[in-house]
């Protein structure tokens, strides 16, 4: 937060004796001998071992990882934390999932990376653990690792790089970017323009500073309750930041072998204040897939019309883009996430525990509104109550899609046109720039098989670039639908997400090239205008796509993948326990 200290005030937590690593490094024969004397080898005394808690820093940092690569600064700031507090702390790596370099999406290595978490913890002396994360899935992930392994833990993410400045403006990263690239191909900037916005964008360490989906995992993994408040808005380059991760590592020496685990934290009410407050920020439609599967690690009922339900209840109130003016930097400095709940407090839950043993709301109590024009009042809103991320239903979308209202333009949120359809991104890729390609601002464009199992991995496509004939006949927008996602800082009508996907033999694997579809967002319908015989005929003529591989990690996936509206986690992964007692290894 910007004007206020973190506060000190975390409540003492009752601790479960022994610690976890003590079945490591208490032991007085071989099996002690072998733990405490390859540490030794790296310097690190006796005074370790003598019962003190030992506190894993799990860190997603990697080169190839931009909005991560600042990591490391924090993780010594964490362990000089735990020192203080009395901890042991030991940092161990963990895949670091990168949205820029990734392919063919960071989305496929999601389940990957938490199921690595989950085993390092669960395999490790770790009595606490830190979530080192940053960008997208790194915060998703490490959160679905340390669910299903049970033992305490805290999250830190990097935070957002400072604002881009192009010729005397602020622009954003991702949002200024789909902007950007449509003004270039529709010629209204020059390529030389273009390199300057690129130089100018982003100017520091640090994810994405629009509300993103790094910037909205980071809200919500403090909205949940398992980071210390404050701790989602203040840039990475913010000193005090480096004041937080210490006081994230002493706060890990306090939750070590208590009761406070990641179960206790992350119950219903926690999972709904989050959907509120996902609303409330304009958060990313990612936020859907990504807090549905971590309510599947832990056996919490948590279902996609929830969204609808409980975000319809408030209106946008942070002026932030994609759906506003402002940028991270902005939302920090007026007050952050604290002054926001201190703002929403008569619509959250009261008796949700945090990692500082108080409720979410008593952790901001007080907490002030600096500027009024990025934290609105509930008078003065951005967009009304409705305006979050609706759940659209109907031949199309029998298990559901969404839709961001906030991103989308108004006048096609009912709006009734013939079908484009593509079967691949790449083939619609082929003809975007066809100045022949046979389509209108009434056309609803369809990407398919770009689903969990199709692509696969769910990726970013589904703001799918408008066709250049749009673009030079002054269009900005048109209803896209697609069983993909779009990133968190794009914008459109873009209907995402549409379950069951096309290549699972979903509705939108039937649909072709001028049929009528229909999309009443009013009414939370998405259909296509065919009846049911015609439609069971295409049925029964489908027939489902090759599996792309058919070995490692991607056919795993493929094999196991659950779809969007369940979270689009690994079958075998839902549910959990928590971590049971280590063997010994000798």
């Amino acid at each position: 937060m910007a004007e206020r200290e973190t506060p000190s005030a975390a409540v003492p937590v009752t601790r479960r004796e022994p610690l976890r690593s003590r079945a490591w490094f208490g032991d007085g024969g071989k099996n002690g001998f072998i733990a405490r004397h390859h540490l030794r080898a790296m310097g690190r005394g006796g005074h370790n071992f003598d019962g003190r808690p030992v506190i894993g820093i799990c860190n997603t940092f990697s080169e190839l990882t931009p909005c991560n690569g600042h990591l490391q600064i924090l993780s010594d700031a964490v362990k000089r934390g735990v020192l203080q507090a009395g901890g042991f702390p030991l940092e161990f790596p963990a895949m670091s999932l990168g949205e820029p370099f990734l392919r063919p999406t960071s989305m496929l290595y999601r389940n990957l990376a938490a199921m690595e978490i989950e085993e390092q913890i669960r395999a490790n002396p770790i009595d606490a653990v830190v979530l080192l994360t940053g960008c997208d899935k790194t915060t998703p992930a490490a959160l679905m690792g340390a669910a299903s392994a049970g033992v305490p833990a805290i999250v830190l993410t990097g935070g957002p790089m400072l604002n881009g400045r192009f010729k005397g403006r602020n622009v954003g990263s991702g949002t200024d970017i789909w902007r950007m690239t449509e003004e270039l191909r529709a010629g209204t900037i020059t390529q030389d323009e273009f390199t300057e916005f690129e130089s100018s964008l982003n100017r520091s360490a640090g994810h994405c500073m629009t509300m993103g989906t790094a910037s909205t995992m980071a809200c919500l993994a403090e909205a949940l309750g398992m980071m210390l408040p404050g701790g989602s808005g203040l840039p990475a380059v913010d000193a005090r930041r480096g004041t937080l991760a210490e006081e994230t590592g002493a706060r890990a020496v306090a939750l070590a072998g208590s009761d406070l685990t990641p179960r206790r934290i992350m119950t219903r009410a926690a999972f709904e204040n989050a959907v509120r407050i996902n609303a409330a920020i304009g958060g990313s439609t990612n936020a859907v897939v990504h807090l549905l599967a971590l309510a599947g690690r832990l056996g919490v009922p948590l279902e996609l019309d929830d969204f609808d339900r409980l975000g319809a209840e408030l209106p946008l109130l942070i002026d932030l883009m994609p759906s506003g003016r402002f940028l991270m930097e902005e939302f920090a400095y007026a007050g952050g996430l604290p002054a926001l709940v201190n703002d929403l407090q008569d619509a959250l839950h009261r008796d949700t525990v945090t990692v500082t043993g108080l409720s979410l709301t008593a952790n901001c109590q007080g907490a002030q509104v600096y500027d009024r024009e990025v934290i609105r009042a509930f008078d003065n809103p951005v967009l009304p109550a409705g305006r979050g991320t609706a759940v659209v239903r109907g031949s199309l979308a029998p298990d559901g899609a969404v839709i961001k209202l906030s991103a989308a333009a108004p006048h096609l949120l009912d709006h009734t046109g013939p079908a484009l359809v593509f079967d691949s991104i790449e083939e619609y890729l082929a003809v975007a720039e066809d100045p022949t390609l046979d389509v209108s601002a009434e056309t609803v464009l369809i990407v398919r098989n770009t689903g969990p199992r199709g692509y696969p991995g769910m990726p970013e496509v589904g703001n799918l670039p408008l066709p250049k004939k749009l673009l030079d006949a002054g269009i900005r927008d048109m209803v896209r639908v697609s069983d993909a996602r779009m990133s968190g800082t794009a914008f459109g009508t873009c209907v995402l997400h549409v379950a069951p996907e096309a290549a699972v033999g979903g509705p939108l694997a039937f649909v072709r090239t001028g049929d009528q579809v229909r999309l009443d967002v009013p009414g939370r319908r998405l259909d296509v205008l065919i009846n049911e015989t015609e439609m069971d005929l295409r049925r029964s003529a489908w027939q489902p796509p090759t599996p792309p591989v058919t070995r490692g990690w991607t056919y795993l996936y493929t094999e196991h993948v659950t779809q969007a509206d369940t979270g689009a986690d690994l079958d075998f992964l839902v549910g959990s326990t928590d971590s049971p007692p280590p063997r010994q290894a000798f």
